[in-house]
């Protein structure tokens, strides 16, 4: 039995949709003799069945045991071939590379003169569009062929292909070294979080100046540009300078409406510039600007002239709904935030197999975090014990570092203190593995490790001097991000002055909008 979660044949196949299937079978038919091929069989097979069970498919005699891997890799191919021919997946960029290919074969034929002029109509199309990368290899074949196809202007043609093969060289390899250092911090983000002291903000500043090239910003094109705004962005989320991180993802997305058709070409980029940019007012707590930016970002990627793919799909679900919940946390408004669990879960579902693990234990925690603030501890526990108990997760230790605390704090809040002290001593040297043992932490573990010895009436004095504790950390440049995960300030007023967290929250969202 194959795990059919894992079986790319699989997975490609329940991907498709009703007129990609048709255009599967249209395209087959077109091959001639195929009707009855052994790898339609399988593709029928397969589009029928709940899972991929390799074992009926060799007892139906559709293949047999050592022609099936051979013939799973064949109709994989013919699937992404058919699928390449639907003009639902055709762009901008795959028109270019329709125009290389052609070339291409025009020049193996000898037919020089055709062959350069659809190259400089894809050139001038991939210039426009500032794809660089295909610019600079028509540019390479232009000047093969120009070695054999002898004119009278080869000399100012030779000087013109030189020139600009130069500054496509020279874009391309700042673009390089731009992405490059964008996704190292977006790695280094995901793997270890915020910078906890001066020694780590010492190392990434100096690694980010390292690595980022010098450029003359008046040679910039949008790509350049793009890569730039990101790994400015990353950096600033990494030393936790939000004002930054929303100075650069604004500029992000700003770069879109300077270049407007960049937003069908790169719908995805566009899509995650906005989310940056509503997540960096989620963490400024800029509550109006945040509800406003989310009702546009949702009235333009559902509109009918938004591109619509699987993958665009997965997004829109991933990034409406992470944000969703977002306004809710600022608002203080979990109840009204409990009905977007179910859709949530359903699109775990739908695309649990396109969603990496991190994202799904973001979710997760997320609604471990809008339990707690309906005071139903026992479902954020449930929640927050699926990224506790996840051992498969590498990334975002600190998320695992404060699901463990939230989940303590839910524990005791839920009466389920019994087994509090093993799970604070297991939560304890869980943080000094992880190297994210901070004073806010130790303050909150000193504290539940206390309660035992603490009598009821003193239970109120205890709390006080806890957020009397934390409240100096509130703005600290590194004990802040503890805040990021869980208001513990004001789960700890809403102890001491005896109200729901949720009404604490939502008056000081009062106090922040006026």
């Amino acid at each position: 039995m194959t795990n059919d979660q894992k079986d790319p044949l699989f997975v490609l196949v329940k991907s498709l949709s009703k007129s990609e299937k048709r255009q599967f079978k249209v395209y087959v038919g077109r091959l001639g003799g195929n009707t009855d091929a052994k790898f339609l069989a399988l593709f029928n097979h397969l589009d029928k069945s709940a899972s991929l069970d390799e074992q009926e498919i060799i007892k139906k005699g559709i293949v047999t045991k050592l022609q099936l891997s051979n013939l799973k890799a064949h109709l994989y191919k013919q699937i992404l071939v058919s699928m390449r021919l639907s003009p639902v997946h055709q762009n901008v960029r795959s028109q270019i590379r329709e125009q290389m290919d052609f070339a291409t074969i025009l020049y193996h034929k000898g037919l020089y003169k055709q062959s350069l002029k659809i190259l400089e109509k894809a050139k001038n199309l991939a210039i426009e569009n500032d794809e660089n990368t295909s610019a600079y290899e028509i540019v390479e074949l232009e000047k093969i062929i120009e070695t054999q196809y002898i004119t009278r202007s080869i000399h100012t043609r030779a000087d013109e292909l030189t020139i600009q093969a130069k500054e496509l060289s020279m874009k391309n390899v700042l673009t390089s070294k731009l992405s490059n250092l964008s996704l190292q911090l977006y790695g280094i983000m995901l793997k270890t979080g915020y910078v906890k002291n001066d020694t780590e903000h010492k190392i990434i500043t100096e690694y980010f100046h390292d690595k980022l090239p010098t450029y003359d910003w008046s040679l910039l094109g949008f790509r350049e540009k793009l890569w730039l705004y990101k790994a400015h962005l990353w950096y600033s989320f990494i030393i936790q300078d939000f004002i930054s991180c929303y100075k650069y993802s604004k500029k992000w997305v700003d770069l879109f409406y300077e270049y407007p058709k960049m937003i069908t070409l790169n719908p995805v980029f566009y899509m995650r510039g906005n989310h940056y940019l509503l997540e960096s007012l989620y963490l400024i707590k800029d509550q109006s600007q945040l509800k406003s930016t989310l009702d546009t970002f949702e009235q333009t990627i559902t509109s009918k002239t938004f591109p619509v793919d699987d993958n665009i799909e997965m997004l829109s679900f991933q990034f409406m709904y992470n944000n969703r919940l977002n306004v809710h946390f600022l608002e203080g408004t979990f109840v009204e935030g409990e009905g977007l669990v179910q859709p949530i879960l359903k699109g775990i579902k739908t695309y649990g197999d396109r969603m990496d693990d991190h994202h799904i234990m973001v979710f997760y925690y997320k609604i471990g975090c809008l339990y707690f603030g309906m005071d139903n501890y026992r479902k954020c526990i449930e929640y927050l014990s699926k990224i506790i108990n996840n051992k498969s997760l590498r990334m975002r230790e600190d998320l695992m570092c404060f699901a463990r605390v939230l989940s303590l704090v839910a524990h005791y809040e839920a009466g389920m203190d019994y087994h509090l002290e093993s799970q604070l001593r297991e939560t304890y040297k869980f943080l000094i593995k992880m190297d994210d043992l901070h004073e806010v932490q130790k303050a909150m573990i000193r504290f539940l490790k206390n309660l035992g010895d603490i009598f009821p009436h003193q239970i109120k004095d205890e709390f006080k001097k806890l957020h009397k504790t934390l409240k100096q950390y509130e703005n600290h440049p590194y004990e802040k991000r503890a805040f990021l995960y869980l208001d513990i300030l004001s789960w700890l007023e809403s102890n001491i002055e005896g109200k729901p967290v949720a009404q604490i929250i939502q008056e000081k969202s009062k106090v922040l909008i006026r």
